[in-house]
C-alpha cells in the first residue's frame, strides 16, 4: 500500500513554513533523512515527502517548540532512550498502559515489573491495538513474539509494524524503509503502524 506524497513546494506552503525552516529541522535530525524521497518528474529532480508523517511531524514540532529546544526535540523524537527505566504502576499512571492490558502483558512475557524502553514500546503498542478492537488476545500474544525475537530491528528509524489475515489465519510482520507493500486480494491489512511514532507518542507522555 502506497504512501500519498506531497511535494517540497507544496509542503512549505501547506505548513507555512521556510526553506530554511524544513532543512535546519532535517539537521536536527527533527525529520528523518529518509522521508526526503528524491523522483524524477517532467521539471527534473524534485523532494517529495510521506504527506501523513511530514505533516503529522511538523505540527508536532511546531506545538512543542515553545517549551522545548530543538535540541530537546531532537532526543524527543530519537528512537533510543536506552537508559529509561520504569515501573509498572508508573507506566498506568502516566496512561502509557492500562491495568488490564499491563496485566495481560505481564501473564504472557512473565517479565520484571520494571520496564526499560524497549519493553514499554511493546507494551504500547499492545495497549493500542488490543484496546482499539484492532487484534484479539492471541494475535496479541503473537505481536509480542514477533517484537521481542526482532527488538534490533525495532530501533530503526523506518520500522513498521504490520499485521494481516487471510481466510481467518493471521500474520504479524516487520517492514524496514518500505515504500510500498503488494499482497493477494485475499489478504486484508489490519495494521499497519509505524514503531517509531509509537515511541514518539511514549516519549511525549513520559515528557
Amino acid at each position: 500500500m502506497s504512501e500519498e506524497l506531497i511535494s517540497k513546494k507544496d509542503l512549505l506552503e501547506f505548513a507555512g513554513i521556510s526553506y530554511g525552516q524544513l532543512y535546519r529541522w532535517k539537521r536536527k535530525d527533527l525529520i528523518p533523512e529518509e522521508w526526503f524521497i528524491r523522483k524524477s518528474t517532467f521539471t527534473g529532480q524534485e523532494t517529495f515527502f510521506p504527506k501523513e508523517k511530514i505533516l503529522g511531524r511538523i505540527n508536532k514540532i511546531q506545538t512543542m517548540k515553545e517549551n522545548l529546544s530543538l535540541d530537546e526535540l531532537a532526543d524527543m523524537f530519537s528512537p533510543n532512550i536506552s537508559d529509561l527505566q520504569l515501573g509498572k504502576d508508573e507506566l498506568v499512571k502516566r496512561n502509557i498502559v492500562s491495568s488490564a492490558v499491563m496485566d495481560f502483558y505481564l501473564e504472557n512475557e512473565k517479565g520484571s515489573h520494571t520496564f526499560t524502553i524497549t519493553r514499554m514500546l511493546e507494551v504500547y503498542v499492545l495497549e493500542k491495538l488490543l484496546q482499539s478492537g484492532e487484534i484479539n488476545q492471541d494475535e496479541g500474544k503473537m505481536l509480542l513474539q514477533v517484537l521481542k525475537e526482532h527488538a534490533a530491528l525495532i530501533k530503526q528509524k523506518g520500522c513498521e509494524l504490520v499485521i494481516t489475515r487471510k481466510l481467518g489465519v493471521s500474520s504479524c510482520l516487520l517492514l524496514i524503509n518500505a515504500e510500498a507493500m503488494h499482497m493477494d486480494l485475499g489478504t486484508k491489512m489490519v495494521v499497519q503502524l509505524s514503531l517509531m511514532s509509537c515511541m514518539e507518542e511514549i516519549k511525549a507522555k513520559l515528557l
